[in-house]
């Protein structure tokens, strides 16, 4: 599941991290990637969202890259898993001036030990060019590039993409990875804003022995009254 939780403020303007927290509770991901995660701020009661949430939700691994310095506190993406990380990184993505952004990169190894899942949390930015920008460097970054076609790999999180034009435009197809919607044979999964979605901002796309078998978004209202963004949930399994 992916979801930018929005500080756990939601469209009431109000801080309610347990609303988050029983949303993902309902689903019960097996990994969770979120973004928009504070530490320290005052906005959010200089709370460490993401430990909050991993305990509540009952997550044994987590892990979080700052993205962005506050005047008290800060904030970026966070990955929660109920499988253990086997490695942890962090990929700068930022554009000359523009607003800070990275990617969060976790090795999982799954039941058996036997295979590895790849997992990058991004948020990007909200320029296309700044975008696919971003999408190079990451394709280019030394962990990418050295996985190979047997090698897991799913990239989620928020986008930005309202044109849904990463898939293509940013070579992602062209470098192995499959879509749920992006290539037009469906139609996109919209989840901002949340109340009445229009963009569908929340994608993931993967590449290796994955098949994605089913997508869809919270249908909980709650959901929509959490955070701007609905999460957006992926089934995997292995080829």
């Amino acid at each position: 599941m992916t979801w930018n939780i929005h500080r756990a403020i939601g469209m009431d303007r109000r801080f309610k991290p347990e609303r988050v927290a029983e949303v993902v509770r309902h689903h019960q991901p097996d990994v969770l990637l979120l973004q928009e995660v504070d530490r320290g701020v005052p906005r959010s009661r200089r709370m460490w969202l993401d430990h909050y949430l991993a305990e509540a939700c009952d997550y044994p691994f987590h892990s979080w890259a700052q993205a962005r310095v506050l005047q008290e506190g800060s904030y970026g993406n966070a990955t929660l898993s109920r499988l253990p990380f086997q490695k942890r990184r962090v990929f700068e993505l930022t554009v000359a001036w523009r607003k800070r952004r990275n990617a969060l990169y976790t090795k999982l190894r799954l039941q058996g030990g036997r295979r590895s899942l790849h997992m990058f949390n991004w948020h990007l930015g909200l320029s296309a060019m700044e975008r696919r920008q971003q999408v190079a460097k990451l394709l280019h970054s030394g962990t990418l590039r050295h996985l190979g076609p047997r090698q897991s790999v799913i990239l989620g999180g928020d986008t930005n993409d309202w044109r849904n034009l990463l898939f293509r435009g940013a070579r992602l197809a062209e470098e192995g990875f499959d879509a749920w919607a992006e290539h037009g044979r469906r139609r996109p999964m919209r989840t901002y804003p949340s109340p009445r979605p229009i963009g569908a901002l929340d994608k993931f796309f993967w590449r290796g022995p994955l098949v994605g078998n089913h997508f869809h978004t919270s249908r909980m209202t709650l959901a929509r009254n959490a955070s701007d963004h609905l999460p957006l949930l992926g089934e995997f399994h292995f080829d």
